[in-house]
């Protein structure tokens, strides 16, 4: 009976680990299709054939941003937790005839690594201090004559 539960066991897993589940956001293939985009000679008309509309357009000059990103599933071990298998991002700048003046391309070795800093802030006051008790009673005694109304005294 164990076998068998641990036969079953291994088939899953099997199954589980032969294809990985990858999540593609944005456009497929950016950097083929970056090769025939052309400088001084392709205008937006052909960079909107060729890739598509813009992810993103610039609001001060004339700039159009193209995104590709594609998270794959790292293995059973790791339990779900994804990694950045492609990273590109596409800078397409246009001059005032609007033909192709610079493209650039961001891959995933120019993505900086960003560390948050772990330590917090401690407050420098406490709640028992003698500021604090002399405005509490003087909040209490403030507040007292409205107690005696509402409570029905004199």
């Amino acid at each position: 009976m164990r076998n068998l539960y641990l036969l079953i066991i291994f088939f899953f897993t099997l199954n589980c680990s032969i294809n990985k589940v990858s999540n593609l956001h944005g456009f497929r293939f950016i950097d083929t299709k970056l090769e025939k985009i052309e400088l001084n000679r392709s205008n937006k008309n052909d960079v909107r054939t060729i890739i598509g509309p813009p992810s993103s357009i610039s609001t001060f000059d004339d700039t159009w941003l193209y995104f590709e990103r594609k998270k794959t599933n790292q293995s059973l071990f790791k339990l779900g937790k994804k990694k950045i298998s492609r990273n590109n991002i596409l800078i397409i700048e246009f001059n005032n005839m609007g033909l192709v003046k610079d493209k650039v391309l961001l891959d995933l070795s120019d993505m900086n690594d960003i560390k948050i800093a772990e330590k917090k802030t401690k407050k420098d006051f406490s709640q028992d201090s003698f500021v604090y008790n002399l405005l509490s009673t003087l909040r209490d005694k403030i507040n007292a004559p409205t107690r005696r109304k509402i409570d029905g005294g004199p």
